[in-house]
């Protein structure tokens, strides 16, 4: 049976046409504000409840690349928070010399 889904506002917002693989974003469907945590209280449980959501994503890993490609700072993307995105982003930076990969990466954060 076909997955008749469409990008939501939202994700068509966030990622543009070319980015195709967001049709198969397990998020699609999903209200928008659930990973985007705004007060300390909401956050612990909204980021765990958004991330199970992620986790179950066909395309997670080629989310959680755009958003640490992309420098997004904001909400949980690919099972991530900005703060762990920003730490994938230094560890690239910091170890282009040393030639450390996306897999290198990904097989330290699983």
């Amino acid at each position: 049976m076909p997955d008749d889904r469409r990008p939501s506002l939202f994700s068509a917002a966030l990622f543009p046409a070319e980015r195709g693989w967001i049709r198969d974003a397990a998020c699609a469907g999903e209200d928008p504000e659930l990973f985007f945590p705004l007060t300390e209280r909401e956050s612990e449980s909204q980021v765990a409840r958004a991330r199970a959501v992620c986790r179950r994503c066909r395309v997670l890993l080629a989310c959680r690349r755009w958003a640490v490609e992309q420098g997004e700072d904001a909400g949980i993307r690919g099972a991530t928070t900005a703060a762990q995105r920003r730490a994938i982003r230094r560890e690239l930076f910091d170890s282009r010399e040393g030639r450390t990969t996306w897999k290198t990466v990904r097989a330290r954060r699983e």
